[in-house]
């Protein structure tokens, strides 16, 4: 097939890559002309020869209605875009509601597999009308992974999208889990090597997977994890699985919890864990860290004994 695909970073330029290696003609623009394929747009269009035209958009979010908006006025009848990017789903039956007055399809896909994807291939959670999925299936085939696993047509617009983010979700729950399992088993000396047990669980464990085998790279690089510092960002996918929890009325912890311990990894000073020590101080004469001078501990009321040191 002949399609075109705007926006080639880390994902899209792998992607546009895999396809080609499958046979297929991907013409790519992006920002940065020393990625793309055509200087603008309208000309990736114009060197699109087949028919129906097909059209990926690997980009932000918040980009996406504008690059739609464009591509609009560029196809025509039958002709199909796809946003393959991390969008929200609430955007994707508006989207191909605008779309329809013009003939032209609109599909939403959830794309994981991140650098890995050029030679793992790519899981794709696809939402939109099952006879324009069927017109691109070539193309879902030469970017999932070889076999019987990593394609779903998850449901109507919006379903791609959705399964996407609940995905994503997890995946912070994951990822949280064996980090707090790393953090223990460092602060312990019972464990010789940490690495060489994460290590040992890639095989023959029911908590092996392909994150646990991500860590352990890391671990390979850095044992220690001395050269990283302690933050990590989120791309709003965690947000939105909490948000549509919360509309559906569905307990969601895991995630929840794994979304806010992101939060805390961007405080250097916590104003939350500030409050605390000062709590904990005044009903159990804790020490506090006093930001100038070091742990103190403020004195007991008149004619009180000593609190104990543990939490009362």
């Amino acid at each position: 097939m002949q399609m075109g695909l705007i926006g080639l970073g880390k994902m899209g330029g792998n992607m546009r890559e895999r396809l080609r290696q499958a046979g297929h003609t991907v013409i790519g623009f992006d920002t940065n002309a020393e990625l793309s394929d055509a200087e603008s747009i309208a000309a990736m269009v114009k060197q699109i020869d087949s028919a129906p035209k097909l059209v990926w958009i690997m980009v932000p979010d918040h980009v996406v209605d504008v690059v739609i908006d464009e591509l609009a006025e560029l196809l025509g009848e039958g002709d199909v875009i796809i946003d393959g990017g991390n969008s929200k789903w609430t955007h994707d039956g508006p989207r191909a509601e605008k779309l329809a007055p013009r003939g032209i399809e609109y599909l939403d896909c959830g794309v994981s597999g991140g650098v890995w994807g050029i030679t793992q291939g790519y899981a794709l959670m696809v939402g939109g009308e099952k006879e324009t999925v069927a017109k691109v299936q070539p193309i879902f085939d030469s970017l999932k992974p070889a076999g019987d696993f990593g394609f779903v047509h998850a449901g109507e617009h919006g379903a791609g999208h959705f399964a996407k983010m609940v995905h994503n979700g997890i995946e912070y729950a994951i990822m949280q889990a064996y980090a707090e399992g790393w953090e223990l088993l460092e602060a312990a000396d019972h464990v010789g090597s940490v690495r060489e047990t994460f290590n040992s669980w890639r095989e023959g464990s029911v908590i092996k997977s392909w994150l646990l085998d991500l860590a352990v790279n890391a671990l390979n690089e850095d044992e220690h994890l001395e050269r990283l510092k302690g933050y990590a960002q989120d791309s709003g996918e965690g947000r939105w699985t909490i948000e549509a929890a919360l509309d559906l009325a569905v307990p969601v912890p895991s995630i929840a919890n794994a979304l806010f311990a992101r939060f805390v990894s961007r405080q250097e000073d916590s104003p939350a864990m500030k409050m605390i020590a000062a709590m904990r101080n005044q009903f159990g004469g804790h020490a506090v860290q006093d930001v100038d001078e070091g742990p103190t501990r403020l004195a007991s009321a008149p004619g009180e004994e000593p609190a104990h040191p543990a939490d009362q």
